[in-house]
């Protein structure tokens, strides 16, 4: 009888690509890319990793994690963009100073 090879576990990536706990960034990562992101929270969620493992694995905070998966739920991949934070991100707009009202002359 040959052994049987059970499969990876594996999740669907943000791509549809199949994810595998080799094939995910590792965990030394540093620059964060959109993608690497989507794979690292789309792992969490298929259950291939905890959200703790997740954290420990990359050094991330429970925060960093958790604004990863609402940027995707509320504006989907290009939430994840750094560059683009305060276009996604409520609060982190700046407000344009007020402009001074000229004064009125009198009589008009």
């Amino acid at each position: 009888m040959l052994p049987s090879h059970s499969p990876q576990p594996s999740v669907v990536g943000p791509e549809g690509q199949r994810i595998t706990l080799e094939s995910l960034p590792p965990p030394n990562t540093k620059r964060w890319v959109i993608r690497r992101k989507a794979e690292v929270v789309a792992a969490v969620r298929g259950g291939l990793l905890t959200l703790e493992d997740a954290c420990q694995r990359y050094a991330l905070t429970v925060e960093e994690f958790l604004s990863w998966q609402r940027a995707i739920e509320q504006f989907g991949l290009p939430g994840l963009r750094t560059t683009r934070l305060q276009d996604y991100r409520p609060g982190t707009l700046r407000a344009a100073a007020p402009r001074p009202v000229d004064a009125v002359p009198e009589g008009a």
